[in-house]
């Protein structure tokens, strides 16, 4: 099973402005804009490695090579918000829509998952089925927990404070980490 990125998130977690403010950046020139923005992006990609799960709706694929045994598949993304289609590519290379009656989706698991129920079976060797969804906790900044919200402040207040300061290795700021752990996802 293959997650692809294809697009998202059209929001950061935590507005430049917002994030000014709680840095304590009051010069209004537009000269550190670019850097902050940068370090809320770094951030929310490192809270999202970190807890294994998705802050800002974004679009993904997942690529299987068949169906798994049991009809249930369990997705790699948390959380999901929702699966858009599924499609199965036969031997001749034509592409065909799985009809929504033919398969359920269980948003609220964890790990997330979707039975089937007589899909057709794939007769492209490899990634024959191709599910879209969308995963995150929501479109809106509101939607992220504020707890994972004031991890990704506390990291870019760490990495704005400490430019090029730290020599070697780097480690996150135990508070940062210690506010990701209760969202923590298990690997599968």
């Amino acid at each position: 099973m293959i997650p692809i990125f294809i697009s998202g998130p059209a929001v950061e977690p935590i507005t430049l402005e917002a994030m000014k403010a709680y840095l304590r950046v009051d010069v209004d020139d537009g000269s550190q804009d670019d850097l902050i923005a940068g370090l809320i992006k770094a951030a929310r990609l490192m809270v999202e490695a970190a807890s294994r799960r998705i802050l800002i709706e974004q679009h993904w694929r997942v690529v299987l090579d068949r169906w798994p045994i049991g009809g249930t598949i369990l997705l790699p993304l948390s959380p999901l918000i929702a699966v858009d289609g599924i499609t199965v590519t036969d031997a001749s290379g034509n592409v065909t829509d799985v009809p929504a009656s033919v398969f359920e989706t269980d948003t609220l698991s964890d790990p997330p998952r979707i039975a089937l129920a007589g899909a057709p079976e794939p007769g492209k060797p490899k990634h024959g089925i191709s599910i879209a969804l969308r995963a995150g906790f929501g479109a809106a900044p509101e939607a992220v927990p504020a707890t994972l919200k004031l991890a990704i402040r506390i990291l870019v207040a760490h990495w704005f404070e400490n430019r090029g300061d730290v020599i070697g290795e780097q480690i996150l700021p135990p508070e940062a980490v210690a506010l990701v752990a209760p969202f923590q996802r298990m690997r599968l």
